[in-house]
C-alpha cells in the first residue's frame, strides 16, 4: 500500500502569485509618476544653484587674490573683464571671462609690458555676472588694500551673480573688503 499523502482541504490551498493586480500595478505607477514630476525639476534647481555658488566663491577669492597681490606687491593691482585672457575688454561681462594684473601705470587696463597675474575663462551657460556702474569694467586695489578708481576716487560696488533662480552678491565695502550676500540686482 501506498504512504498516505497529506493533502489540504480545499479552503487551505494556496495558489502561488505570479505577478502584481492591477491595482497595486496602479499604485506603484503613480508613486513612480510623482518622484518623476518632483525630481528633475529639483535637482535642476539644485544645478543652478551649485553653478551660481561656484561662480561666487571663485569671483570672491579673485578678489581677495587682487587686493593681496597689492598689499603684497606695494602696487596697483586691478582685475578687469577679459574675452581673452590677455587684455581687458570694456564691452565684456565678468561671466565671459576675468584677468588680475598688475596696473604699473594705473589706468585699470592692462598693456603688454605689465605682468598678467591669473586669468579667468568664461563661466557656465545659465550663470552671468555683472557690475553696477563703479564695478562694471574693472576693480583696482591700491598697496593698501584699499579699492580705488583710475581717477584715486573710492571704488564701491556689487557684483551680482545669477542663474536662474539663484543670486549672489559680492559687495565691495569702503575699504575693499568684499563680502557675500544672497539675492542679487538680477
Amino acid at each position: 500500500m501506498a504512504p498516505a499523502t497529506f493533502r489540504p482541504s480545499g479552503r487551505q490551498r494556496t495558489r502561488a502569485q505570479s505577478g502584481f493586480n492591477l491595482s497595486e500595478l496602479l499604485v506603484v505607477l503613480a508613486v513612480f509618476g510623482t518622484l518623476a514630476a518632483i525630481g528633475p525639476p529639483a535637482y535642476l534647481a539644485l544645478l543652478g544653484n551649485t553653478r551660481v555658488v561656484a561662480a561666487t566663491n571663485e569671483m570672491f577669492a579673485t578678489l581677495f587674490y587682487t587686493r593681496t597681490e597689492a598689499i603684497k606687491r606695494n602696487r596697483r593691482v586691478t582685475l578687469c573683464t577679459s574675452s581673452d585672457g590677455q587684455f581687458c575688454a570694456k564691452a565684456a561681462h565678468w561671466h565671459d571671462g576675468w584677468i588680475v594684473f598688475e596696473d604699473a601705470n594705473g589706468d585699470g587696463v592692462r598693456q603688454a609690458h605689465e605682468d598678467l597675474l591669473r586669468a579667468g575663462i568664461g563661466q557656465h551657460a545659465g550663470v552671468g555676472i555683472s557690475g553696477n556702474a563703479p564695478v562694471r569694467d574693472y576693480v583696482s586695489y591700491v598697496p593698501s588694500g584699499m579699492s580705488r578708481r583710475v581717477s584715486g576716487a573710492l571704488q564701491m560696488g556689487t557684483l551680482s551673480v545669477c542663474g536662474g533662480v539663484s543670486a549672489r552678491s559680492i559687495v565691495i565695502s569702503a575699504s575693499g573688503r568684499p563680502r557675500v550676500e544672497k539675492g542679487g540686482n538680477c
